[in-house]
């Protein structure tokens, strides 16, 4: 079940609402909270049923095995290192071998010029976010810094649908001393009110400006045989643009449909395109898969305790890991080791005390993510070298037909006039989009600094009707959620 469709916004949303609200208005605290996790499974099998089977199965062992790691549990004799060590190796065994099983088998294929036979196992849907989250349960437990045994609370924490497909990230101790208290066990107008404010807010961004921006992306990268360089960077700049809407989009909705029931989850995006350096880029993209990288793998490598060397090896090993986490392909593991590359580069210029203008500094960072996003993109290195090809001119140069007349001298310079934008279905209002978008996320306000000053008035009332009778007018294109593939 999409958020952006008639079967959540109005049915399954207002429904789960209600029935949980009557519940607790009951007193039936217990029933409640049994009926959202039925509920959140109800949402996550409405795809396919086929998956409930593999989140059940991972929830209840994750459950035994963080118990049995947290002190309170004093039965189990098993070192509690080794039991935290078969955990994750568990979690990472199943989401390898829906995940990444078949890439391993292609590549040994090509590597000894086998013929094994490929599994062409579906990925049950959000299995990475779940598997993190639940890993991240068993480290904090082994640190004893969870103190939540009941398996219905656990569930809750595992399943709850807000943020069960795509993240957020987040923590045991954020989340059920949210449902624990008695203050959130009413209804709260305020945030009814700032739920759907801030759930509008995402629906316009994904289905009014990343669907659109999805076309231009979606036939540049994937049908276009070559591109010119006007194209080549529409292309490029429509799937930016489009990632960072669509799943920010999804935060938003996420964080206002939690905020319905009183649940606060934590910020996943600060405006990351104002970036002035790589650093900076990952404290506002994704935050809660950052932290993850941060306090999971960066951190137990040694983070930045150990030797220099050290450190820059910790760097590429965490990002390499999480471009591998996104998707299982060369492209994706290039993603991270340009990324690790980046911040290894950028960790060595400020040990040198290097400086530049602000200016100089965003326009470095943001090309460069721009760039790295088409690896992120592509399906296939040929894809990624169409694009890149294009963007630096190798493929043509082509200006618009209406410049001839002024520009014609070029014409000895094989830059040629014509539809500039044609081969990626592109019109007029393609640049204007672009120029908006980039006017949008570097000069307004993101959606959490207007969550933040949030007041109930007729102005935000009205505001939210019209981004919500926007957005639910263009629902005949409804599309799933890129992360939906990670």
């Amino acid at each position: 079940m999409l958020f952006n469709s008639y079967e959540f916004i109005f049915i399954f949303l207002p429904l789960t609402f209600f029935i949980y609200f009557f519940l607790l208005n009951k007193r039936l605290l217990v029933g409640a909270k049994g009926f959202l996790v039925f509920a959140s499974l109800f949402f996550y099998s409405w795809w396919n049923v086929a998956y409930l089977p593999i989140i059940l199965v991972s929830m209840l062992f994750n459950y035994v095995i963080g118990n049995s790691l947290n002190s309170n549990f004093n039965k189990v004799k098993i070192h509690k290192k080794t039991l935290l060590t078969f955990g994750i190796i568990a979690n990472l065994s199943l989401l390898g071998y829906f995940k990444y099983a078949d890439f391993f088998i292609s590549n040994i294929n090509i590597v000894v010029d086998a013929n094994l036979t490929m599994l062409n196992l579906a990925l049950p849907l959000a299995i990475s976010f779940f598997t993190f989250q639940q890993i991240a349960y068993l480290v904090d437990s082994y640190r004893q810094e969870t103190a939540e045994y009941d398996f219905l609370n656990y569930a809750l924490f595992v399943t709850f649908f807000p943020q069960l497909i795509a993240g957020p990230i987040v923590h045991h101790k954020e989340m059920m001393p949210q449902f624990a208290s008695k203050y959130n066990l009413v209804k709260k107008y305020k945030n009814i009110a700032l739920g759907i404010f801030i759930f509008s807010i995402g629906l316009f961004k994904k289905v009014v400006i990343a669907d659109t921006f999805a076309v231009w992306a979606t036939t540049g990268f994937d049908n276009a045989e070559s591109l010119n360089l006007i194209a080549a960077w529409a292309t490029s700049l429509s799937y930016t643009f489009q990632l960072y809407f669509d799943f920010s989009g999804y935060t938003d909705m996420a964080i206002g449909a939690a905020l319905l029931f009183n649940i606060k989850l934590p910020i996943n995006f600060n405006s990351p395109y104002k970036a002035k350096d790589i650093q900076d880029f990952w404290r506002r993209w994704h935050i809660t898969l950052s932290r993850f990288l941060r306090d999971y793998i960066y951190i137990p490598l040694g983070g930045n305790r150990v030797s220099e060397y050290r450190v820059l090896t910790n760097l590429m090993i965490t990002f390499i890991i999480g471009g591998l986490w996104h998707g299982a392909g060369w492209t994706f593991v290039f993603w991270g080791f340009l990324h690790g590359a980046a911040l290894v580069i950028h960790r060595i210029y400020k040990k040198l005390n290097f400086t530049m203008s602000s200016i100089l500094a965003w326009f470095i960072t943001f090309n460069f993510i721009n760039i790295s996003w088409v690896f992120f993109r592509a399906k296939e290195f040929e894809d990624a070298i169409k694009v890149l090809s294009g963007m630096f001119g190798f493929s043509g140069i082509m200006f618009p037909k209406n410049w001839a007349s002024t520009l014609s001298f070029l014409s000895k310079y094989q830059i040629e006039f014509g539809v500039v934008l044609q081969n990626i279905s592109g019109k007029n209002e393609t640049i204007s989009f672009i120029v908006l978008a980039f006017f949008t996320v570097l000069y307004f306000k993101n959606s959490m600094q207007y969550r933040d000053d949030f007041q109930t008035s007729y102005k935000n009332l009205i505001f939210t009707l019209i981004l919500l009778l926007t957005s639910i007018s263009m629902f005949s294109q409804v599309s799933e959620f890129l992360y939906f593939n990670f």
